[in-house]
């Protein structure tokens, strides 16, 4: 905060007494600052890949603290959000979730079959379960959060 005093030059009489300045360069660069980080981060903040999983009749919600493993129509394996080799697939769950007994399967609705089976033989090598992740159809037509 900056104060100043204004002198009259001398002049008896009446004096204007102290002045008050507020300075708010300061908190304008602030907040500028958290504008701009916020919108550096702001695309970060959502979850995961887009995956258009299959719609069912009947399904399961499930609140299991699990590694999810998402295939894309294109046929890339991701491990959460992180590219895995289908290979290293096993080791990589083991390395980053030690004590995960199985892990959620989401695949495109447009991927072909043959890497869905693939993953799912890899999966179970490594002696871990899958949960395939589905979409009810009463839900088909509401967007994803």
């Amino acid at each position: 905060m900056a104060f100043s005093v204004r002198n009259n030059g001398g002049r008896r009489g009446r004096s204007s007494g102290a002045l008050a300045e507020i300075n708010i360069v300061p908190l304008v660069d602030v907040v500028l600052v958290l504008l701009v980080i916020f919108m550096l981060t702001a695309h970060v903040m959502e979850f995961g890949l887009e995956v258009e999983v299959p719609k069912v009749r009947q399904s399961r919600d499930s609140t299991k603290e699990l590694p999810v493993v998402s295939i894309t129509k294109s046929g890339e394996l991701y491990l959460n959000e992180s590219p895995v080799n289908i290979n290293e697939l096993g080791a990589a769950v083991r390395k980053r979730y030690g004590k995960a007994q199985s892990v959620y399967l989401r695949a495109d609705s447009r991927t072909v079959w043959d890497p869905i089976a693939h993953v799912i033989s890899a999966l179970g090598e490594a002696k871990l379960g899958v949960q395939v992740v589905t979409q009810p159809e009463d839900m088909a037509d509401r967007p994803r959060k």
